[in-house]
């Protein structure tokens, strides 16, 4: 039996729903009432090399900005990598992987007044493997919060749906909090999902409004993530991106189209839309950063003449051999998940769930 501790466990509806933005929030706040607090994530998907060991990408970020980098093997007991889950079901092992858990949750709660339990995607992720997010919380004694979008009848569905599975293995769901909620509907959602989960006896613990800086990459995570190739700018790749323009129209149409911090992709033959983007950015330095970045397709690269003064200008300057419209299609569907460099994404992170989660229920009720 694990011993009595607040214990919750943070789930979601689906991948990416904002659990890593709750568990930064919550360990923060849980600091800050006394409760020391301990993090684990159970099962990982994607991992990063941690001396020679794979480590969660979550449990990494957690660690580092958190110092307790030292217990990231019992904060990351169990990852999935390539091959895993078909050896697996040919060689199930789930007395072998749930006391790897439990012993990690010993481990880390020792001297622990209260631990965060993030878990992977919905409710059933983990079931190929026995090791479902209801199967974890239930074996380590967990009351769940779950993560929502910020809609009203699919939001509450799904809700519905994943409570189900966490009803069947006799989970108790402390509530929801709603993520990613837009300001100009954020009093008519947060009002509606309340009341529909309350018909269902289910608490709202906190809507957080949707945040463009927590999904805005900078320019060398898209190099990085995409494989770009990096012409030069090398000194400014911490640039965010919060608009991408196809610069594919006239020159004098495009420039209607040039924001704050906007991302330009151009084919690498266009000279006439790279020097309205660089003149552009020269023209607004000393104000803001008008040009976060120019990504150069098809494999094209201008004149020896134009590198230069795309050099002098500092803006980082990608090099893609696909097409524009393939390039395009890549950058929208990024997904960057906060990594421990993005100090402004860890402190807005923090911020919002203090603002707009009610974390005084949680721990009453923990």
């Amino acid at each position: 039996m694990i011993k009595k501790l607040k214990n919750v466990f943070i789930s979601s509806i689906y991948q990416n729903a904002g659990k890593t933005t709750v568990s930064l929030g919550l360990y923060k706040l849980f600091q800050e009432k006394g409760l020391k607090p301990a993090f684990i994530k159970p099962v990982g998907q994607q991992t990063v090399k941690v001396n020679d060991e794979d480590i969660d990408k979550d449990t990494y970020l957690i660690g580092e900005v958190y110092h307790c980098r030292h217990r990231l093997k019992d904060m990351s007991p169990v990852t999935i990598g390539p091959g895993f889950t078909e050896k697996y079901v040919f060689q199930p092992s789930s007395d072998k992987l749930q006391q790897k858990i439990i012993d990690s949750f010993k481990n880390l709660t020792k001297g622990k007044k209260s631990i965060i339990i993030e878990g992977t995607g919905h409710a059933g992720v983990g079931s190929v493997i026995d090791l479902s997010n209801a199967d974890v919380a239930s074996m380590l004694g967990s009351k769940v919060i779950i993560v929502s979008g910020g809609g009203i009848g699919r939001s509450i569905d799904e809700i519905i749906l994943n409570k189900a599975l966490f009803d069947l293995k006799k989970v108790e769901v402390l509530g929801v909090i709603l993520n990613k909620v837009h300001m100009d509907k954020y009093e008519k959602v947060k009002r509606a999902v309340e009341q529909g989960l309350k018909n269902k006896g289910i608490r709202l613990l906190g809507a957080i409004p949707i945040n463009p800086l927590l999904s805005a990459p900078t320019i060398g995570q898209i190099m990085n993530l995409l494989n770009l190739e990096l012409l030069s700018g090398q000194i400014s790749l911490n640039r965010r991106v919060k608009h991408t323009i196809i610069a594919s129209m006239e020159p004098y149409n495009m420039i209607n189209y040039l924001q704050e911090s906007t991302l330009v992709l151009t084919s690498g033959d266009r000279v006439d839309n790279i020097m309205v983007a660089v003149s552009s950015h020269m023209l607004m330095q000393g104000k803001r950063n008008h040009v976060s970045g120019i990504i150069l397709t098809g494999g094209l690269v201008p004149t020896t003449k134009i590198i230069e003064l795309l050099k002098k200008s500092k803006i980082p300057i990608l090099l893609a051999k696909e097409d524009t419209y393939t390039v395009a299609g890549k950058v929208e569907h990024l997904i960057c998940k906060i990594q421990k460099t993005d100090k402004d994404k860890i402190l807005e992170a923090r911020q919002l769930v203090k603002n707009y989660v009610d974390v005084d229920t949680i721990i009453a009720n923990l």
